[in-house]
């Protein structure tokens, strides 16, 4: 199913709003952003139910989803070139991510950042103490 969308309005950018590395990643974002560009949406939001009805929150859960106004819908790494594309003083790493070596290394190196971004979260302090980020971010081994 595609999301036809109104030409003038922003794309729209679903995360995970219970991530804390994804929730400070989206207010840079935000802080960028041409004007009336970009609408985040988290992913645990009725807003995505309402919007994006076409993203299941498995799908959503497992990687970043860029709506694009003429309603083509880009996942993960291949969201992140069209992402910066609308961002002030970041279009040229739109550019460098669609060279070929980035093209054929992003895909992996998404998902695994994606897949530990609670156990990354943990190590760099982003989570607090007995929070749900805190606990999805420890290791088996732990």
């Amino acid at each position: 199913m595609v999301v036809v969308m109104d030409p003038l309005k922003e794309a729209i950018v679903v995360y995970d709003g219970s991530c804390p590395i994804c929730q400070a990643t989206m207010a840079w974002v935000m802080r960028r952003a041409l004007p009336n560009s970009l609408r985040p949406v988290p992913c645990q939001s009725e807003d995505r139910l309402m919007l994006c009805p076409q993203i299941s929150e498995e799908d959503c859960m497992r990687a970043i989803h860029l709506v694009l106004p003429d309603g083509r819908v880009l996942a993960g790494d291949r969201a992140l070139p069209s992402l910066f594309r609308l961002l002030k003083r970041w279009r040229w790493v739109a550019i460098v991510l669609e060279l070929p070596v980035f093209r054929h290394v992003s895909p992996r190196a998404y998902a695994w950042f994606a897949t530990n971004r609670f156990v990354i979260a943990r190590l760099a302090g982003f989570c607090r103490t007995g929070s749900p980020c805190e606990q999805k971010g420890r290791s088996k081994s732990s």
